[in-house]
């Protein structure tokens, strides 16, 4: 029982003057971090969150974040391909995929990103026009991405999305665009009242011909417009030779006017 007591005081002893000569140090990998650890300068391995020991003497660890971050590009002045110069900016999100790539094959794969991202803005709308780029930002957004993830994934990254924040024209074509969509709407307001017109019309024609076809319809309507107590003037003139009918209103007419009228009549 003593020899075992004193090996392990002895293993201990061990330990503490291992200690002071080679100095180890605990490495904390938090949940949102990936590790790479370096031996005598060299890539040795990636570590997943957690707690490590390491010989500060020999080993190293750095912390990469693999959480989503952002790259934007702000006023990129492009050419499309009907000659107009845009001003088009844009966002793209992005997490580290592989840290040994991002890290060991890169200088800055932030700043690699980015030149890719201005160099397919450069090439796709080099092939569209002004029109199309606005009708289709969706689709401009979704070209953009398709474009640039497989260089992405070179960069050791996974491109989450790349998006149109802002496209902006010149003064002159600013001018233009208003004008374009001012004559578009005033076009659709004469459209809206040119059938408002024509179905008046279709109305009115409607009602003549169901008047040739029954002239009984046109005496019934005089009828109501007599009984209207409103005080408003209906004329209506029938074919030749029969007698016009007059109805003026009578809404302020006092009771002795109405008794002389009805003695003239009688």
């Amino acid at each position: 029982m003593a020899e075992v007591l004193w090996i392990v005081v002895l293993a201990a002893v061990l330990l503490l003057i291992v200690a002071k000569v080679l100095p180890v140090k605990r490495v904390t990998v938090y949940e949102y971090q990936k590790g790479l650890k370096y031996t005598k300068g060299r890539y040795a391995a990636t570590l997943s969150p957690g707690h490590y020991w390491i010989l500060s003497a020999f080993s190293s660890v750095a912390l990469v974040d693999i959480r989503p971050q952002f790259v934007t590009i702000q006023g990129q002045d492009v050419l499309s391909s009907d000659g107009v110069t845009l001003k088009i900016s844009l966002a793209a999100e992005f997490q580290v995929a592989d840290p040994h790539v991002a890290i060991n094959k890169n200088a800055s794969f932030q700043n690699s990103l980015y030149l890719t991202l201005q160099m397919a803005v450069r090439e796709i709308v080099g092939k569209e026009k002004i029109d199309t780029l606005i009708e289709n930002r969706a689709g401009f957004s979704s070209k953009l991405t398709e474009l640039t993830s497989g260089k992405a994934t070179e960069y050791g990254l996974k491109l989450i999305s790349a998006d149109i924040k802002d496209i902006m024209f010149p003064g002159e074509m600013k001018k233009a665009f208003a004008q374009v969509v001012k004559a578009q709407k005033e076009g659709q307001a004469a459209l809206e009242k040119a059938r408002g017109e024509t179905a008046a019309l279709r109305s009115l024609a409607n009602a003549a011909r169901m008047m040739d076809d029954n002239p009984n319809l046109l005496q019934l309507r005089a009828l109501q417009a007599f009984a209207d107590p409103g005080g408003n003037t209906l004329v209506l003139g029938f074919p030749q030779g029969s007698i016009p009918i007059v109805k003026r209103g009578e809404k302020n007419s006092s009771p002795a006017r109405k008794e002389s009228r009805e003695k003239d009549e009688h």
